[in-house]
């Protein structure tokens, strides 16, 4: 790369030796904050105003008009590494004609996977097992004390968001002999629910599976009614960003529409959980339990309503964590790890690929502010 063509880029946070090192081969002067907590917005700001060309992001930080003022006539680009984008200011972005980048599709089956595994754990009451041998007070075996899990296998779970992720869910669970009710405030992808039908049909014609199962789309009341599991797979829009806002999703109503015996599963966005209607539901044994790896603030602030001590056996609480695994991280191919679409997405930008034009990016998300006018 030639002299005059040397990016300047900053790091809000590591992501992985390996794509950190492939940007600077190609001459990038990259600089990294360190953390691992999130750098103050007063240093984000002093960092584009010095004069960078792109920013490397993450959910942690609050990307708005005041750090795009900063980068004007210099920044141009801001590399999200996360598949949401809730920390980024849309409108501003656009308004400053400032592209950005995520990293989506890569994560979909590590999370998905994650989420099958908290349902399970949660399920089967791995945690609390584990602390009776842990703390030395497993008495002696017995066929149902001190307590009993329940399984997964042959039980119905509500999907709530069929996207990529949700179908991915979707998959795993039709291996588990699961029925399936589905909801999406969105869109309906039949052929994709029809495919699954075929293969349980399959399944059960062969013998491989005993029980006939079925998949079907539903209203979302009735999929919290019938379901033993629920999984949530949503969006986070608030009011006033789509005809059927997320925010708050399950809520002290909602969870009163689910089963007694139910679990809630939620891998989608902190704030589509009312968490303290969770908490109350839960202490009220108005569900069975919860397994969650976002919040509505994150990290899980010291006096939340979920570590309540009288709630601890039914409630599992991860840390934002289900996308954590080293491929998906780290793998510096941007059609296997969010830190290679990373880069990519940045690369892009910065050297003009696809004829530098920001609409055939592939990792560009707000294509609409580069749009040509028909005028």
């Amino acid at each position: 790369m030639a002299e005059q063509e040397r990016f300047r880029v900053f790091a809000t946070s590591r992501i992985g030796d390996a794509a950190e090192n492939l940007l600077r081969a190609r001459g990038y002067d990259l600089e990294v904050f360190q953390g691992p907590e999130a750098p103050p917005k007063k240093l984000i700001i002093e960092k584009v105003k010095s004069g960078i060309d792109g920013l490397i992001t993450t959910l942690r930080d609050p990307i708005d008009a005041e750090v795009f003022a900063a980068g004007k006539g210099r920044l141009k680009v801001v590399a999200q590494i996360a598949v949401g984008f809730d920390n980024i200011n849309r409108a501003d972005a656009n308004k400053y004609k400032i592209p950005f980048t995520n990293t989506a599709d890569v994560l979909t089956e590590a999370t998905a996977e994650f989420a099958f595994f908290m349902m399970g754990m949660l399920a089967r009451k791995m945690w609390q097992s584990e602390r009776l041998v842990r703390e030395q007070r497993w008495p002696s075996w017995h066929p149902f004390l001190p307590f009993l899990g329940d399984e997964v296998t042959g039980k119905t779970i509500a999907i709530i968001g069929t996207g990529r992720i949700g179908l991915a869910m979707i998959k795993k669970c039709s291996g588990f002999d699961m029925n399936i009710l589905c909801y999406d405030p969105a869109y309906q992808n039949h052929e994709y629910i029809n495919a699954i039908q075929e293969l349980m049909d399959l399944r059960h014609a062969r013998g491989i599976q005993k029980e006939k199962t079925w998949i079907k789309y539903v209203e979302f009341e009735d999929a919290l009614r019938g379901a033993d599991y629920v999984s949530l797979h949503v969006p986070l829009l608030r009011e006033g960003e789509a005809d059927k806002p997320t925010y708050h999703l399950i809520n002290a109503n909602t969870l009163k529409l689910m089963k007694p015996t139910a679990y809630l599963v939620n891998t989608s966005r902190g704030p589509v959980v009312d968490e303290k209607a969770l908490a109350k539901a839960l202490k009220e044994q108005v569900i069975a339990g919860a397994a969650l790896d976002v919040f509505e603030k994150e990290p899980l602030p010291p006096d939340s309503p979920l570590l309540d001590p009288e709630i601890a056996d039914r409630c599992r609480l991860f840390h934002h964590f289900a996308s954590g695994a080293q491929i998906t991280r780290l793998d510096v191919d941007p059609d296997k790890g969010m830190a290679g679409r990373c880069v990519q997405g940045l690369i892009d930008v910065l050297e003009g690929n696809y004829g530098g034009d920001p609409t055939k990016m592939p990792y560009v998300v707000n294509k609409e502010a580069f749009a040509q006018s028909d005028s």
